[in-house]
């Protein structure tokens, strides 16, 4: 594919969005919530775990811990032990406890809205406020995980690049601001279901014909007729 201009690009990724739009109508969060607190604490198992197994492990979590309070008070043993199935338990435990001492005694055991706030935080990163941001106060937000990194590089809108907030930068330029969780959600759901990393299915994608990888994974995609 020949160097974009910016224009270019924001066209073509406007084709894109839409045609995962219609792949993917349903997409959203797929970690199971029903408060931000749950949310939060659903997000930070989630790193280096699948959602799969964060919404097998949390049910009976949400059932015993409800308010900020809670949580701050189980002994980190017990939490490390609960934690135990979804990996790096022991700095999980560690981060919500603290971040849920922060709540209770500094927000009411509320989660705050902002996102500045929100990163100043015990583990909330950028990618977590932002899915918090977006997903439960319904502000834009870019949620940059390993699927967004992976598909932002081989659609071409970065090179070669690793680090999340780059890349989250560079696609705030790209894509309109109205449309950042709704991006973020149709790339967490194409890369989990067509372009994964080891094996992806370019016969079978949607946005074939406007990637500049198709081929270069030992398979060949078919074309559509829809023009970028």
């Amino acid at each position: 594919m020949a160097r974009e201009s910016m224009a270019q690009k924001k066209a073509r990724a406007a084709t894109i969005l839409r045609r995962l739009k219609k792949t993917y109508p349903d997409a959203k969060c797929e970690l199971n919530w029903s408060t931000p607190l749950e949310l939060t604490v659903a997000t930070i198992l989630s790193a280096q775990c699948t959602d799969r197994r964060v919404n097998m492990v949390t049910p009976a979590l949400f059932k015993k811990y409800r308010t900020a309070r809670d949580w701050a008070q189980i002994p980190p043993q017990i939490l490390e032990r609960e934690f135990h199935s979804t990996g790096f338990f022991r700095n999980k435990a560690k981060n919500v406890r603290a971040l849920m001492a922060r709540l209770d005694a500094e927000f009411n055991g509320a989660l705050p809205d902002q996102f500045d706030t929100l990163v100043t935080l015990p583990g909330i990163g950028r990618k977590t406020a932002n899915l918090l941001v977006a997903t439960v106060f319904g502000q834009p937000g870019l949620v940059v995980d390993t699927h967004f990194i992976r598909l932002s590089n081989r659609l071409g809108f970065v090179k070669d690049i690793s680090d999340a907030t780059q890349i989250e930068r560079a696609l705030q330029k790209i894509v309109p601001e109205n449309e950042w969780t709704h991006w973020s959600h149709v790339m967490v759901f194409h890369g989990r279901r067509c372009c994964r990393a080891r094996k992806p299915d370019c016969d079978g994608c949607p946005v074939a014909d406007v990637c500049p990888s198709v081929g270069k994974t030992g398979t060949k995609a078919k074309k559509t007729r829809e023009k970028p």
